[in-house]
């Protein structure tokens, strides 16, 4: 079993990046916010804080995490959970079973990732800054384009997420936007 966090650290100011280690950050780690860990095991992900696991059936579970921490530099949004970013990348598994060429897409595409990141490999990379310089230095390839793409409504579609941004659905069942204060502009 391999415990892998996927958070960034929120470091005060006042903390020289280059002069605290990995091993430092985690001993300081109540000092320290430090995200949830990862515990990947068999064919699974789990997420014992948040109660959580995602079963992968066609992509290794290292890789699935690293489409979960991918998913996550490519459309941060701190304020949802990881659960909603393991739906939405659920589906480039079950593609898999049916597409060996997405299959070895992804799969080689994420250990480019790695061999890219150094050792540790991607999920290794603790700081944000350096996973997107990464990112910007693939954002070209076919595997970039086909993740980001495929997050867009993955992620975006899932109704349980809508309340998070304040999106209350669409308006054409209870009337449309004009019957239910399009034209209200007490905001102005």
């Amino acid at each position: 079993m391999v415990t892998i966090f996927n958070r960034r650290a929120a470091l005060p100011e006042s903390v020289d990046r280059s002069g605290i280690s990995r091993r430092d950050l985690l001993k300081r780690g109540g000092a320290l916010s430090l995200g949830a860990a990862l515990v990947i095991s068999g064919t699974a992900i789990i997420h014992p804080q948040s109660a959580w696991g995602l079963e992968t059936s066609n992509l290794k579970p290292e890789t699935m995490a690293a489409l979960l921490q991918l998913a996550r530099d490519i459309y941060p949004h701190d304020q949802i959970p990881d659960r909603f970013y393991a739906i939405a990348i659920k589906a480039y598994d079950t593609k898999a079973g049916t597409d060996a060429d997405h299959k070895k897409l992804i799969e080689d595409g994420i250990a480019d990732l790695d061999q890219k990141a150094g050792k540790g490999g991607y999920i290794g990379l603790g700081w944000e800054e350096d996973r997107l310089a990464l990112l910007r230095g693939i954002e070209e390839t076919t595997f970039f384009q086909t993740v980001r793409g495929g997050l867009v409504t993955g992620l975006y579609n899932q109704k349980d997420i809508w309340p998070y941004f304040g999106y209350e659905g669409e308006s054409y069942s209870k009337g449309g936007y004009i019957a239910r204060g399009f034209d209200d502009i007490e905001w102005l």
